[in-house]
């Protein structure tokens, strides 16, 4: 199918970019290419669902969820993600698809197919799609091409459906004005805040400081430790018996010639007369008058052409004395090029016009192209193919050990078997990571990321390549009180200081009458009143900051409905309010936002449009879930 593609396409690069190949359209992961097993987990009007599908999916669902809680996902945290619910979700979701796709006759040919994975980035060397880092890749995120081309089908099959189904939604100008006017509205308010941090003075008992780690022992808990061993292939190493052709070197020579090579290059003045390209002849004529009286006094060599430029040009070159730099013919446009590069040292031009305008040029030096010869550059060829070939080698000689383990492995054993140091590191926390690595903070992430015994994908780190084997674990526990005593009095004295706050705002709030304003009652009291001024939703409340509790309750407010009920808490500090006023945001900012707010809303309808058809089409299907994956 698309082996031509494969086999026409060229050049490669060893550094796997790589981490995610595809961004999913409705779902992790889209698709098996593995035959149908007999076993299944549940059937989509009458079309199973393979074990081997389900798993898939819900490994994907588990390795997202370790990437995004790292060392702090835990069986509860599974647990209340029903991560199993979720991929089976998914799995039936996707066959729904695909059969409605199916029976509205829409497919994916193979040219469509084609030029999505070539322009895919990340296949790319020299901006040309490589099938040698095309293939590396799907290997080492454990798929073959066959297997991804048919998932990259399935999901743009899925995003055609989907534009199929939402593509006559439309959003009414109608409906883009009621949500601008939403979202824009102004708000006024009045504002005494309560900040705990001005209760001073508390001091709790040594005992109610261990009450306080008793109630809230899981907030004390140590950071989880693991060690690993760990194989380094490291490209220096592998330098001293690399041999490098001549014929090596003429090839890698002649296949970067750009690098060594400089093209002609100009450097140049200039003094513009700006000219609106679509002039009218009478002030063409008036423009190019002035210019050509310029160019003449700039010819007679009484004034510098540079103090010429600062007097009459009219572009930010013009400080500078019309000074333009070092330029290549093509980072100009066309007329002005065809003349400074056609001009002498020491020339001073007519006025050439461009769509800028009037140019008057003075070319000042002409660099000649040059290229660098082999005998210049081979030694710095020759470093470079080392370097190439010993970091290939080094990769080459970790894919290969990482080829020859089989699950449950220890890395010591095939290690010996091949002569290499295994080292392994003490204890160590993923914000620290071990002491004896470089990178210990990507070296820890990747460790962390593995179960005990299982053995890592090859990983690189500042150039090296290693492969890792977690040996041990100490997981998190209950530290002792001695050891965050402190942490835990400074816990309990900001949370009595909240609850002073907390209680002296509400008594504050309960005190205004229906006659005394907010106003009234805090000068009574000493109280600081904050008027806020005019703010939409999207604001940080002006005098205060970002606070959404507080941005939320204000736009609850009217003139009918003056304070809210309660006291608000934000982030760290208590607040009553009082509504001032209430206006509608600027018309003539509508026009400029419109466009843009009206594709927010059509994604979005098209989008609860699609859910809503899902839901539909799964309420009429037939679907059987298997007893033991319910």
């Amino acid at each position: 199918m698309l082996q031509a593609m494969r086999d026409n396409a060229s050049s490669w690069i060893i550094k796997i970019l790589l981490m995610a190949i595809v961004v999913a359209f409705i779902f992790m992961a889209f698709g098996s290419y593995k035959t149908q097993k007999a076993s299944k987990v549940a059937t989509v009007n009458k079309q199973p669902i393979s074990v081997d599908d389900y798993r898939e999916t819900y490994n994907n669902l588990l390795q997202r969820v370790r990437q995004q809680f790292g060392s702090n996902l835990n069986d509860e945290i599974l647990k209340m993600m029903n991560l199993k619910q979720q991929a089976m979700d998914q799995v039936i979701t996707r066959t729904l698809i695909l059969q409605e796709a199916k029976k509205l006759n829409l497919i994916i040919s193979d040219e469509e197919l084609t030029r999505t994975i070539q322009d895919m980035q990340f296949f790319k060397e020299n901006n040309s799609f490589s099938t040698v880092i095309y293939e590396k890749m799907l290997k080492r995120v454990g798929t073959s091409p066959e297997r991804f081309e048919k998932d990259q089908r399935d999901q743009m099959l899925a995003q055609k459906l989907q534009q199929f189904i939402t593509s006559n939604i439309l959003v009414s100008e109608e409906e883009v004005k009621e949500w601008y006017d939403w979202e824009n509205a102004l708000v006024n308010i009045n504002v005494v805040q309560f900040d705990p941090e001005t209760y001073t003075g508390i001091v709790p008992t040594e005992e109610e400081v261990k009450a306080y780690f008793e109630q809230n022992k899981n907030n004390y808990k140590t950071d989880p430790k693991i060690k690993v061993k760990y194989l380094r292939f490291s490209p220096e190493a592998y330098k001293k018996d690399i041999q490098v052709t001549n014929d090596e070197v003429q090839e890698f020579y002649d296949n970067n010639q750009t690098t060594y090579s400089a093209e002609k290059t100009v450097e140049a003045r200039h003094i513009l007369i700006r000219l609106d390209e679509n002039a009218l002849p009478e002030k063409v004529e008036e423009t190019k008058t002035e210019a050509d009286r310029i160019a003449k006094e700039a010819r007679e060599g009484k004034k510098e052409f540079s103090e010429l430029a600062k007097k009459y040009s009219q572009d930010s070159t013009k400080d500078k004395g019309g000074y333009l730099g070092k330029f290549v013919k093509e980072a100009m446009v066309k007329p002005f090029s065809d003349k400074a590069f056609s001009m002498n040292p020491g020339e001073i031009s007519d006025p050439v016009r461009t769509q800028f305008g009037w140019h008057i040029i003075k070319v000042e030096n002409i660099y000649p192209a040059t290229t660098k010869t082999l005998a210049e550059v081979e030694p710095e060829i020759r470093r470079n193919l080392i370097e190439e070939k010993a970091r290939n080698i080094a990769y080459d000689e970790a894919e290969s050990f990482f080829d020859a383990l089989l699950d449950g492995d220890d890395l010591s054993k095939e290690a010996g078997s091949r002569n290499l140091k295994v080292i392994e590191t003490d204890f160590f926390t993923k914000s620290e990571g071990p002491a004896d690595v470089g990178d210990r903070e990507n070296f820890a992430s990747a460790a962390f990321d593995l179960p005990e015994k299982e053995i890592s994908d090859v990983l690189e780190l500042e150039g090296n390549y290693y492969l890792l084997q977690v040996t041990g674990k100490i997981p998190q526990q209950v530290a002792e009180f001695q050891t965050v005593s402190e942490k835990v009095k400074t816990n309990l004295v900001q949370k009595l200081k909240g609850q002073k706050a907390s209680k002296e705002a509400e008594t504050f709030l309960k005190s205004l009458g229906k006659e005394n304003s907010l106003t009234q009652e805090s000068n009574k009291k000493g109280l600081k009143v904050i008027t806020t001024g005019f703010f939409n939703r999207n604001d940080p409340v002006p005098q205060i900051g970002p606070e959404k509790e507080l941005t939320d309750a204000a736009f609850l407010l009217s003139s009918k409905k003056q304070r809210p009920e309660k006291v608000i808490q934000g982030a760290s500090k208590y607040y009553a309010i009082e509504f001032i006023d209430r206006k509608k945001p600027n018309p003539d900012d509508f026009q400029k936002e419109k466009e843009k707010i009206a594709a927010k809303l059509s994604m979005s309808k098209k989008r609860e449009t699609f859910d809503a058809w899902l839901k539909k089409i799964r309420t009429a299907s037939e679907i059987i879930v298997e007893e033991s994956y319910r």
